[in-house]
């Protein structure tokens, strides 16, 4: 069996491991049902596997830590240990203290909310949050998105055109018309000057603050469908180009944007400062300049490498 698996690897062949994909289906459920307990019958049921198989996987889960079990009504819920792994995880995905420190100088600096997330399987993650004393963030660490148009188009943004493409013409978590043409303007100009200065309307901030939490799959698709009117009514988000910030008199800016790149030129996370008010071309560039820096060293930190350096960013 061994010689077996080490062929189909050699092949380039997936190896699956069936008993490992039920676990990771009962945690994962667990997980998109966080703050509830269910019984055994239950929790088989809903996650389609056997009772005595997923007996077994509750038992040691609990045993290990990972799942809780009430004795009183003997249902399941999630453990301390995934506390634990959680937290380290973010600390490893997110480079540990260093980023936070970055983002920490960043906020004291312009007095303003620093972000740092990424991609993490179908969704868009925080994994980290600075704000400053006595201001409420918009966000909070582990908060998740729909990664789909149209949100998290920064994720895409400074990855190759043909990633960049399939990605829009996904199916997507809203249901929204997609503006090809004007996306790959942005996606030039982005690249070209190594950031993103963005202007949401209230109303979007709100949708996006909605969102927060949820999941794809976790929405009914009438109510997608409804979301994604909603987006589409309200037009698209407005980016502030190179041509607006030439011009005389000050910008309502929702954030400043700019990617971190690991190893193989990919995006790895989006660093952002928040503005949420009206500000002068030069503040502008004070914070998108400040911000690419912070950037940059991440980048380079982590051994990555911008694959846009050099073509005027």
């Amino acid at each position: 069996m061994v010689d077996s698996e080490v062929a189909d690897r050699s092949a380039g062949r997936e190896v699956v491991s069936p008993p490992t994909a039920r676990v990771v289906q009962v945690i994962d459920f667990l997980v998109r049902n966080q703050g509830k307990r269910f019984g055994l019958s239950e929790l088989a049921r809903r996650c389609e596997i056997t009772k005595p198989t997923c007996l077994g996987i509750v038992t040691e889960l609990t045993a290990c830590g990972y799942l809780i079990r009430d004795t009183q009504t003997k249902s399941y819920g999630l453990g301390p240990a995934l506390v634990s792994a959680g937290r380290a995880a973010q600390r490893d995905f997110a480079l540990g203290s260093m980023v936070r420190d970055r983002l920490e100088g960043l906020s004291e600096q312009f007095s303003a909310i620093c972000m740092a997330s990424a991609v993490v399987g179908d969704n868009v993650m925080v994994l980290e949050m600075v704000a400053p004393p006595g201001v409420e963030p918009p966000a909070s660490v582990g908060d998740v998105y729909p990664f789909a148009p149209p949100l998290g188009l920064m994720f895409m943004l400074w990855e190759p055109d043909e990633e960049l493409e399939r990605w829009l013409r996904s199916e997507s978590a809203l249901a929204v018309g997609t503006d090809f043409e004007h996306i790959r303007l942005m996606a030039a100009e982005c690249r070209a000057e190594g950031y993103l200065v963005e202007n949401l309307s209230p109303t979007v901030q709100r949708l996006h603050r909605l969102m927060a939490g949820v999941a794809a799959h976790d929405v009914p698709p009438a109510v997608l469908e409804l979301v994604g009117d909603l987006v589409s009514s309200l037009g698209e988000r407005r980016f502030l180009g190179e041509a607006v910030r030439a011009s005389a008199g000050i910008h309502p800016v929702s954030l400043v944007a700019a990617p971190t790149f690991d190893a193989d030129g990919h995006q790895s996370l989006v660093l952002t400062v928040y503005v949420g008010g009206e500000i002068s071309n030069l503040e502008i560039a004070n914070r998108a300049l400040a911000l690419k820096q912070v950037a940059d060293a991440v980048t380079s930190d982590v051994g990555g490498r911008n694959p846009f350096a050099g073509r005027g960013n």
